[in-house]
């Protein structure tokens, strides 16, 4: 006969008291608070545990799927009945080499394109002309027409992939490029899916510069989602994308406030244009960029929603309108070319937490996207990931499987909440057009960016392969990259042939500063190119344009990645790589955790550790340093070694040639003893990684 025990009956569960009491007296008398919390960029502690009393759940506070506040999702169904959009970034510059790329990427899973035109475009400006020299077929595709986007997208149907474009401040001749091409095509309004993702004051932030005033710039997205609402109903005209904030250092709360205060401006935008606030609400489609900070980036997708809602609310929005459009994509900040896989697993988890927190679609970077245009495989591994994810994985069968972690709905709440606060600071200030002209988003993001900076050259904020772990001899990925002078010959030729066979010039001459969405259209079915209309439509305008200081673009590698290509420099110039001898004394058990300490520590900054099995005396110690050829060196080995010979053998290696000597580990009280003794730096937990490396590739002449 077998006893059944009821272990919930014999044994009552432990209050948050008796835990913390427990934990206390582990701590011995350590401060819990410095101990057992942590405090996020944005300010908030987080606790090392949550319980029933972090998050009252009287009232429902988080709502259901698809209801106010939308925290739990913008549908009722989440991603259960159809699986999130899989949507892939398109910048190979030359169109007909993209169309094989996309119809590869479309056959194997992807299910939307977003069309990056390169700088040129974006600048307004053709291939063509003299002053896009250096901006054709960089960061970009070199799409400049009707006809460019016809033979790019040749073969893809427009009626069931959702076209997003990403042309800067020249939205409007983009989206009336891809408006004739629908017409051309045949595709019915009803039927044309996508984006136009008209973002003035993102391209703002990202470039500094728009080609007229922020108000012109303003207007035009309000006409252009007033002919969208009327014209198209599955396709939004603006798109908010956070991404100039986030890779120039923001933290994530900040980040979702610019996002809100720029969906405000163009909810201004368009209503003064004459849309109603539902219908105004419906035509903006939100990017936020996500890291691999797993449930952070739960917690931001949750509170982007929560916020929006919030905000749509209080503008009249019914509750219907207030649900948002997201798309997360991986952070491109996190993303290093230093061990390059590694982003497979970044991405991976951002991947899977915009998934979590409910996204409409995700777009996943190729691991390699740091070294330009990417390849197949970077391509392959993307797309794949977010199909074993939605289909291998299931995450998409569960709606919101975070909602109800005390944890996740606690976290979602406070970064709304700072985030609010945030918000609302901008919008005191003027809002954020006015937040960038002043310099006060640029530093706000700097200060931020400054302490994350600090964590990271400290290895506090740890980047695997790059400040962990690093493989000085590691073989990078070498992808044969795209001719721009070649693709610009092209280019040049196509809009010739497009030019001659139209008649676009009356047209485009005919167009005035406002009132023009047809007329663009029509202009832009009669050959006429982006350089063209984003020309005559600066002229007509008559406004002067807009500049602010670009805001930086970041990525946390960037730095270590420096040193490491100095490191990759000075090895292809002399046959060696810069290097630092290790002191090691004493036997292997003695030194043998400083000694690995120190190699991983030089070798983040590319320098690599001579080391060895150790030494019993001083003398054969120095004999050894001599003959590795360095000039710099660090002692390594056990802290009661270290008074016995370091008196002895840091004079011993000044005397000969060491110009710089450190001692791994924390020298304590007896620092002055070492330094005067000829030690010029210690390396320990918590010592400032980057300076260490930067002073000792300067003394060995590297930088």
């Amino acid at each position: 006969m077998t006893n059944h025990v009821n272990f919930t009956e014999e044994f009552s569960p432990p209050s948050y008291e008796e835990w913390r009491g427990e934990v206390d007296k582990a701590l011995k008398g350590a401060p819990f608070d410095k101990k057992m919390t942590n405090k996020t960029y944005e300010g908030i502690t987080l606790q090392p545990v949550y319980t029933r009393r972090d998050w009252q759940q009287q009232g429902d506070p988080s709502g259901f799927p698809g209801a106010m506040p939308f925290t739990r999702g913008q549908s009722a169904s989440g991603n259960r009945v159809a699986d999130w959009q899989v949507r892939q970034v398109v910048t190979y510059p030359e169109p007909k080499d993209a169309n094989e790329i996309i119809l590869r990427d479309l056959q194997r899973g992807v299910s939307a394109l977003t069309l990056r035109f390169d700088q040129a475009a974006r600048n307004g400006l053709d291939a063509d002309n003299s002053a896009a020299e250096g901006a054709v077929a960089m960061d970009g595709i070199a799409a400049y027409s009707v006809d460019d986007l016809d033979l790019l997208l040749t073969e893809v149907h427009l009626n069931l992939v959702p076209i997003t474009l990403q042309a800067g401040a020249q939205f409007l001749p983009a989206s009336a490029c891809l408006m004739a091409l629908w017409n051309r095509r045949g595709v019915a309004n009803d039927q044309a899916l996508g984006s136009f993702n008209a973002d003035p004051l993102g391209a703002l932030a990202a470039t500094g510069q728009l080609p007229v005033s922020v108000d012109q710039a303003l207007a035009a997205v309000g006409e252009l989602a007033v002919h969208t609402a009327a014209t198209y109903p599955h396709v939004a005209a603006v798109g908010v994308d956070t991404s100039p904030y986030h890779n120039a250092g923001s933290d994530d709360a900040y980040d979702l406030a610019a996002g809100m205060a720029t969906a405000v401006a163009y909810l201004r935008a368009m209503t003064d244009a004459g849309l109603g606030i539902d219908a105004a609400c419906r035509q903006i489609y939100f990017t936020f960029p996500v890291g691999c900070d797993q449930f952070l980036s739960i917690a931001k997708v949750r509170a982007a929603r929560k916020l929006w809602a919030r905000v749509a609310e209080a503008c009249g929005a019914s509750e219907e309108a207030r649900a948002m459009r997201l798309n997360v994509v991986s952070a491109m900040r996190m993303m290093t070319r230093r061990d390059p896989w590694v982003n497979i697993l970044r991405t991976t988890v951002a991947c899977f937490a915009g998934a979590v927190g409910g996204a409409d679609s995700v777009t996943v970077l190729p691991y390699d996207v740091a070294f330009g245009e990417t390849d197949e495989l970077g391509r392959r591994i993307a797309r794949n990931t977010q199909i074993i994810l939605a289909e291998e994985s299931n995450l998409a069968k569960v709606i919101d499987p975070g909602g109800g972690s005390w944890y996740v709905e606690s976290r979602t709440d406070e970064l709304a909440r700072v985030a609010w606060t945030a918000f609302q600071g901008i919008e005191r200030a003027g809002g954020i057009a006015a937040s960038l002209a002043d310099g006060s988003v640029a530093a706000t993001i700097a200060a931020s960016y400054a302490e994350r900076e600090k964590n990271l050259a400290k290895r506090k904020d740890p980047l695997t392969g790059v400040t962990e772990f690093p493989n000085i001899a590691e073989t990078l990925p070498d992808h044969e990259q795209p001719d721009p002078a070649a693709i610009a010959s092209i280019a040049t030729e196509r809009l010739s042939t497009t030019r001659a066979a139209g008649n676009a010039e009356p047209l485009v001459s005919a167009l005035s500063a406002s009132g023009n969405i047809a007329a663009l259209v029509d202009a832009a079915a009669a050959g006429a190119s982006i350089g063209q209309l984003a020309t005559q439509l600066a002229k007509a305008s008559g406004s002067t344009s807009a500049s602010v200081d670009a805001l930086p673009t970041h990525r946390f590698s960037e730095q270590f990645e420096a040193l490491r290509d100095d490191s990759d420099g000075h090895l292809a110039q002399t046959g060696k790589r810069p290097s630092i001898f290790l002191a090691n004394l004493g036997p292997i058990a003695q030194h043998t955790a400083r000694a690995s300490f120190a190699k991983n520590f030089f070798e983040v900054g590319g320098i690599e550790g001579l080391t060895n099995t150790g030494f019993a005396d001083v003398d054969e110690c120095v004999q050894a340093y001599k003959e590795s050829g360095t000039t710099t060196a660090v002692i390594c080995s056990a802290d009661a070694i270290y008074s016995e010979m370091v008196p002895s053998l840091a004079p011993a290696l000044k005397q000969a040639g060491c110009k710089y000597l450190f001692l791994a580990g924390h020298p304590g009280d007896k620092r002055d003893l070492y330094t005067s003794a000829g030690v010029d730096d210690f390396i320990f937990l918590g010592a400032d990684v980057l300076a260490a490396t930067q002073t000792t590739l300067r003394q060995l002449g590297v930088i």
